[in-house]
């Protein structure tokens, strides 16, 4: 299992140029180009930039990078007082430069810190002048001191202040005596800590601001519209550099840039934000995932379903949703005198279905498994690309079984996880176990098997773990699940959670060997999370690099010139006719087309020119193995069709 404890990046990417070789040659001067390999997608530790090995034509030529170790806030508490430290100088530097801004809050975060001030709008000229200030305040190497005061003194000095935000922010604290940090006796924070010693202890060149984004005051839209100025800090200006080209390489991948150039999907603002639309070539890879996923849960015994979209209101008052989710869901609409209501959910459908006869305990465990699309309301604001949507497809299933049966349940949920995901490329996991929380439904002794249930069964997948005391649902204990992608970064996808809360709520039941009517157990469990995020996660883990397997167009067949335009058609109509994704293109000089083919990452270019069409045979190259010589037509299916079946690469 991946640590979540250090950071590894690879200082430089190394690469050679690789040339057409003999073949291609006959047809054109093709200038030097780089072609980047699948071999190295796969990364042992987390948050690492690819360093992609050169390809030859002898294969890929492996050089060990030079590597800089990034520490993370929980490996590292230096790295966090510098950071927390950091916020609070940049705070004191934005209010030396603006005298009328208000300061609110201002934490560390997983790569560095922020803080939200109500002021003006910041421009990027504004935020060298703020890096220039925060500078010259650590040169003067202040001492950071913390201050136990009394909640009316705490107030007094607000009130002296005029700092409003601060004030509600007492509000909120409960505890006493009231914590104050100074910057020197210059200025000063209602804070917890924890700080460094002294500015000083900062290395400035290891800071640098990144960006402004508005913010609302306490995430309510109502309220005051807030300036956030976010900036990373590291140990060492080493590390700094090694974070900002790791940025470079995850704005290199980002989804939503891929997918344009790719043609993959799009989030079209006449229909909505948040909607997405998944393009030709995007459904082919939603399709390839939706069979593979299909597939495999047939195999692991699961009855595959679909349900409705819309349910009348009243369903979502038993499940409990419109009580606890109303804020993620969209208005009711009226039909015929009744309410119906958009689904946030799959799960009270799937009770639905379970309730339509009578169970025995001799029909347990019921597995229904189900691509169901729901719709839950976001803000616009927080919209991104396919990681957060309005409406998306979760591949969604629930269990319904015995209360011996939940070890051996959740045991077989981990395998088909384990073999689903690494199928698309993922062997990498963080899996975190969390247990009952102070308010919750159930009682002691149910809380106890289901949670030792859990435990076994990741014991006997030989999987290691953190366990989260506390942090399962109200309605029973957890199993979380993050894929670590190339980038070693972490991304929540697969989790199984079982619960003791809509069994009572629907008041399901199943008739035991004496005949009288008991409670099932009710696990809900994803593994993809939602086939939109998923597939964001997909490009942006290849780069867009899909592998031949896996790519929406796997072939393009190339003429030379238009007198080689009848066979490429034949060529590429024999493919399709064979399973193989092939397109063909023309019209432009042959250096072109294979550029175009470059940049539309298509693996397999099938050249064809008079020596071809004479021999019936197309000259290959592949975008991972470089030059694979002309080949007969019929051979170069059959090597695409193994290379499919075995996922590997031709």
């Amino acid at each position: 299992m991946a640590s979540s404890h250090s950071l590894l990046f690879s200082s430089s990417f190394l690469s050679k140029p690789s040339s057409f070789t003999s073949s291609l040659k006959r047809f054109v001067y093709v200038p030097t180009r780089r072609f980047w390999p699948r071999q190295r997608h796969g990364f042992s530790t987390v948050f690492a930039v690819a360093t992609e090995p050169a390809i030859s034509s002898t294969g890929p030529k492996k050089t060990e990078p030079a590597t800089v170790p990034l520490p993370s806030n929980e490996s590292s508490d230096k790295l966090l007082k510098i950071r927390h430290t950091c916020a609070h100088v940049m705070a004191m530097a934005v209010q030396k430069l603006f005298p009328d801004a208000k300061v609110t809050i201002g934490p560390w975060i997983d790569n560095g810190f922020y803080y939200d001030f109500d002021m003006e709008p910041l421009t990027d000229k504004d935020l060298k002048r703020i890096k220039k200030e925060m500078d010259r305040i650590i040169s003067r190497n202040l001492p950071l001191l913390r201050e136990e005061v009394s909640r009316e003194e705490a107030q007094k000095r607000i009130m002296a202040i005029n700092e409003p935000y601060k004030m509600e922010i007492l509000e909120g604290i409960k505890e006493e005596p009231i914590t104050v940090y100074h910057i020197g006796n210059e200025w000063w924070d209602l804070c917890a800590g924890p700080h460094v010693e002294t500015t000083g202890r900062i290395n400035k060149k290891a800071v640098e601001l990144e960006s402004v984004a508005g913010a609302y005051w306490r995430g309510d839209e109502k309220r005051q519209m807030l300036q956030r100025i976010y900036g990373t800090a590291w140990e060492s200006e080493e590390q700094l550099k090694a974070y900002l080209h790791f940025k470079e390489e995850a704005k290199r991948r980002d989804h939503r840039r891929i997918g344009q150039d790719l043609d993959l999907f799009s989030i079209q603002d006449e229909a909505g934000g948040g909607l997405v639309f998944w393009h030709p070539k995007g459904a082919i890879v939603r399709n390839i995932i939706e069979e593979s996923w299909k597939k495999m849960h047939v195999e692991h015994g699961y009855d595959l379903i679909y349900t409705p979209h819309v349910a009348k209101a009243d369903l979502w008052k038993i499940s409990g949703h419109l009580d606890f989710y109303r804020e993620n869901m969209y208005d009711q609409m009226e039909i015929e005198d009744e309410l119906y209501q958009l689904r946030p959910m799959n799960c009270p459908y799937h009770i639905l279905l379970y309730q339509r006869k009578r169970q025995s305990y001799r029909d347990l465990p019921i597995r229904v498994a189900e691509l169901g699309t729901v719709y839950r309301y976001e803000l616009s604001g927080s919209l991104h690309g396919l990681f957060r949507v309005r409406g998306f497809t979760q591949d969604d299933a629930h269990i319904f079984c015995l209360e011996d049966q939940i070890k051996d349940e959740i045991r077989g949920v981990l395998d088909l996880t384990e073999e689903i995901l690494s199928r698309f490329g993922f062997n990498k996991y963080e899996v975190n176990l969390s247990t009952r929380p102070e308010k919750s439904v159930g009682g002691d002794d149910i809380w106890e098997k289901a949670t030792c249930a859990l435990r076994d069964a990741l014991d006997d997948k030989g999987w290691s773990y953190e366990v989260d005391e506390g942090g399962g649902a109200f309605y029973g204990p957890k199993i979380d699940l993050k894929i670590e992608d190339a980038l070693g970064r972490k991304w929540q996808c697969s989790t199984i959670q079982v619960d003791f809360n809509l069994p009572q709520r629907f008041d399901i039941t199943y008739v035991d060997t004496n005949s009288d009517k008991k409670r099932p157990i009710m696990i809900h469990r994803a593994v993809l999370g939602s086939l939109e995020r998923f597939f964001g996660v997909l490009i942006e883990h290849y780069a867009g690099d899909f592998p031949l397997w896996l790519s929406p167009v796997q072939v393009r067949v190339l003429p030379v010139t238009d007198n080689q335009l009848e066979f490429c058609k034949e060529v590429s109509k024999k493919l399709r006719a064979c399973g193989v994704r092939a397109e063909l293109c023309h019209g432009e000089r042959l250096p072109k087309l294979i550029r175009n083919a470059e940049t539309q990452k298509i693996p397999l270019m099938a050249v064809v020119g008079p020596k071809e069409v004479e021999t019936g045979t197309v000259t290959v190259r592949s975008r991972f193995g470089g030059e694979l010589g002309t080949i007969p037509v019929d051979d170069f299916i059959n090597k695409i069709n193994i290379a499919v079946e075995t996922r590997t690469a031709l």
